[in-house]
């Protein structure tokens, strides 16, 4: 009935597909397994994609010939930069997305990969001979061989659902949870632990008071994640804000003592920057409001996302704190807030290439690796996919650096620290943030994809006609000088100050006031230049006419951390003596004493800025 397959990736989740394509993609024949082929890509939390640092990822995942943001530009409903008041290292895409849509898109590409076979049913166990992975044993008692398997079981392993005092089996609202897998691989050795996430209630749009909440627009010049030319929605739709209140707090505390995490019914620890919000409202008393997001599912649906009310309260302590939210005073709730306790293996036990170290040719990406979201887990699942292929097919393995991507952040952070709590990407983790920007994910990485084999050539051309194009204008800046007569009553205009004397373009466009595009407006010669490129070359362009001369300090540092990574440290060395450590940074590595600068970095609890610190100091 069933070939021996190059790979088989257990699991159909965002980790799964990603994981599943690309290893297609590169010539590998696989077979995706998941336990309801109406369920592919289902956006179980939050129906959208990005945000800080998420949105990097989905950037990075497109750049190398991945589908996430593909998939997210033609499902989306609305596109947002954030952070654009701040610095172009934190300016991060968002898409609210049309739940329904999402997953269909994603069926159809898998469904258009030829290497692509598709199996609904629930894997029990692995197969092994010896201390390799030959394939996987289903509920319904068939193996299937396989080269190398992928398992990215998301939230299914050993499930359990949380609603007040109420608890069942489950992955998701309504699946069974998927059980048998953990308890084999604990008899190979693995270590396993447990998770636990949540998500809020969904309402009825339709009884809803939108006069009462704040409308969120998206940008009117709509953004995109794809590097491609992908069709995007010709309209956007609105989200709204409002505000939780003390009359909802004071409701919700009524449901404390049933509250499964406050009783210690849920062992697993959950997410620390996506708490529930009966853990808002412990952890910050001394608040009295807190932001909730109104988003809506779909272009054709009524259903609607509460964002920031994620709870596994009573449903009947649910419906009432809503119910006193300003806008939500009629609201008709259709199904609940729940919390999900999962198995998770600590990731401490993989490769960088997130290949497991007791079995070979067995990977794991996802949920199964402590983390959280769905971006975390796409770009988990596109690496393992790749070097699952590559494994198989005896080619060169990819480590991603974390130097050159938020992708190589994630990886290093869970196979060397490790985590005790669902992993969730922020800027602040990547302490080479300001190389690793959403815009330039193309040029950082589309020559790695094209390597492979997942970006075309005509996709690598673009790539390079942008690092020429963007060469190019800044070249033309600093050759070309404008005089004070000319641009000073325009830069009045401009709120910045005027010109004693000539100076360069290039010194005129380091100020914070002053763009391309906007003097360009002043200044002919370089409109004219202007209009042989692309909006994404002059703004590459611009950026690296504002911050050339931090970029030269960034190229310096990733230097500077190369050199040092085996730099030692003096057993004897007085952490505490270092205030700018942070305080758990102090305590972790007064504790064991690291050996070497590059075993300091791989502490859990050790952040990237705290290995800064002692970088700067041990220079010194």
């Amino acid at each position: 009935m069933f070939d021996i397959y190059d790979v088989i990736v257990v699991g159909a989740g965002h980790a799964g597909c990603e994981a599943a394509a690309a290893a297609g993609n590169l010539g590998s024949k696989v077979l995706l397994i998941t336990m309801n082929m109406g369920t592919i890509a289902q956006m179980s939390c939050n129906p959208a994609m990005g945000g800080v640092a998420k949105g990097q990822i989905i950037r990075e995942i497109d750049a190398m010939g991945g589908y996430s943001g593909i998939i997210a530009d033609k499902t989306s409903l609305q596109f947002r930069m954030l952070n654009r008041s701040k610095g172009p290292a934190m300016w991060s895409p968002r898409a609210q997305n049309d739940r329904m849509r999402f997953a269909e898109e994603w069926r159809l590409t898998l469904e258009s990969i030829s290497n692509v076979d598709m199996w609904q049913d629930t894997v029990i166990s692995i197969l092994t001979d010896g201390d390799r992975v030959i394939g996987v044993k289903t509920s319904l008692g068939i193996e299937i061989k396989a080269k190398a398997v992928v398992l990215t079981n998301g939230t299914f392993l050993n499930g359990v659902i949380h609603i007040g005092e109420k608890k069942f089996g489950g992955g998701r609202t309504a699946e069974k949870a998927a059980t048998g897998l953990t308890e084999q691989l604990l008899t190979l050795g693995f270590e396993a632990g447990r998770m636990k996430t949540g998500t809020p209630p969904r309402v009825d749009g339709r009884s809803l008071d939108y006069t009462k909440m704040e409308e969120q627009w998206g940008d009117e010049q709509r953004g995109r994640f794809s590097y491609t030319d992908v069709d995007l929605p010709k309209e956007q739709r609105c989200c709204w804000i409002t505000y939780t209140n003390t009359a909802v707090h004071e409701t919700l505390k009524e449901g404390f003592e049933k509250s499964p995490m406050f009783t210690g019914r849920i062992k697993g620890l959950g997410p620390r920057y996506c708490p529930s919000i009966e853990d808002k409202i412990n952890r910050f008393a001394e608040r009295d409001r807190h932001q909730i997001f109104v988003e809506p599912e779909g272009w054709n649906t009524v259903e609607i996302y509460v964002n920031g009310f994620s709870t596994s309260l009573p449903e009947d302590v649910q419906y009432r704190a809503l119910t006193k939210i300003p806008g939500f005073e009629k609201a008709r709730m259709f199904r609940p807030g729940y919390a999900i306790e999962y198995d998770f293996f600590p990731p401490t036990q993989l490769y960088l290439t997130l290949e497991t170290k007791l079995v070979k040719n067995l990977f794991f990406a996802g949920q199964i690796n402590g983390t959280t979201g769905y971006e975390e887990a796409a770009s988990q699942g596109f690496l393992a996919g790749i070097n699952a292929h590559q494994k198989v097919n005896d080619l060169h393995e990819l480590i991603m650096k974390r130097s050159e991507s938020y992708i190589g952040v994630l990886v290093d952070d869970l196979v060397t620290k490790g985590t005790e709590e669902p992993y969730r990407m922020f800027t602040s983790r990547a302490e080479h943030r300001l190389l690793l920007r959403q815009d330039n994910a193309d040029v950082r990485l589309s020559p790695i994809g094209h390597e492979l084999g997942l970006i075309s050539d005509e996709r690598l051309t673009k790539v390079k006609d942008k690092v020429r194009g963007s060469a190019d204008i800044v070249a033309f800046t600093k050759a070309h000088s404008i005089d004070p007569a000319s641009i000073n009553s325009y830069l009045e205009t401009l709120d910045t100050s005027a010109l004693s004397q000539n100076i360069k373009l290039f010194q005129l466009i380091s100020r914070p006031q002053v763009g391309l595009n906007e003097l360009s407006q002043a200044y002919p010669a370089l409109a004219a230049h202007l209009q042989n490129f692309s909006p994404e070359t002059i703004e590459d362009a611009e950026i690296a006419i504002k911050y050339e001369s931090y970029f030269e300090k960034e190229h310096e540092i990733v230097s500077k951390m190369k050199r040092l990574e085996d730099r030692e440290i003096k057993q004897e060395f007085n952490y505490h003596s270092l205030v700018s450590l942070s305080k758990e940074a102090r305590e972790k590595l007064m504790k064991i004493k690291p050996r070497t600068l590059g075993q300091a970095s791989r502490i859990s609890g050790v952040s990237p800025s705290d290995i800064s610190v002692l970088m700067v100091h041990l220079t010194r």
